[in-house]
């Protein structure tokens, strides 16, 4: 897939507040400084279509991105050990849920893990809550370029080993770098398979 247009929509707390669902949608999230911003970048194209910070937890909204006119990037809030009060944190946490069970035009969230790291609880419960809520979810391992090439050998392996003790199959996942841009192709390809299901 080319992308020919990127273009930021809104920001919000609701997820009825956003575009008319009237195209596909794509939702990115994972662990605070997990890479996110950067992989949207990547992915579109654009150095700073989405904001890169050094400071977890930046992403605070639901931000729509209007993709060659065709679908949207959601941006979502990380989770993890974002600076914020615990009382805010809450309110994130309900209404990233309300928009995963609800926003009816939601393709996929792609979830998205460190590779430089072991399995974390907070990622194996989130991608089981999905699961349990028979939410399409698949992951993107971030990072690549951070691992020498003996670890880049094991983590998958290591990652999958553990995953496999709660599910029965290892899910749909890619491998991916903002530097060097690997994963990219594969990721947009992705998408471009699941677009034309939007709405069957």
């Amino acid at each position: 897939m080319k992308i020919n247009s990127a273009e930021f929509v809104i920001s919000n707390t609701d997820y009825r507040k956003g575009p008319n669902p009237t195209k596909p949608e794509y939702a990115f999230i994972g662990r605070s400084n997990v890479g996110k911003s950067s992989l949207i970048n990547m992915l579109c194209s654009r150095k700073s279509l989405a904001k890169t910070s050094g400071t977890p937890g930046k992403t605070q909204l639901i931000n729509h991105f209007l993709i060659n006119d065709t679908w949207y990037l959601v941006d979502l809030p990380g989770y993890g050990y974002a600076k914020v009060g615990r009382k805010v944190n809450k309110s994130w946490q309900d209404f990233i849920v309300d928009y995963i069970l609800n926003r009816e035009n939601l393709m996929n969230v792609f979830v998205l893990i460190d590779a430089r790291h072991s399995p974390q609880k907070i990622d194996m419960e989130f991608m089981q809550w999905l699961g349990e809520k028979g939410i399409p979810f698949s992951m993107i391992f971030t990072k690549l370029d951070k691992l020498n090439t003996t670890e880049k050998g094991k983590f998958l392996k290591a990652y999958q080993k553990e995953m496999l003790e709660v599910w029965e199959e290892m899910p749909l996942h890619f491998i991916s770098s903002a530097v060097s841009g690997i994963g990219r192709d594969e990721i947009l390809g992705y998408i471009e398979e699941v677009n034309p299901l939007f709405g069957e």
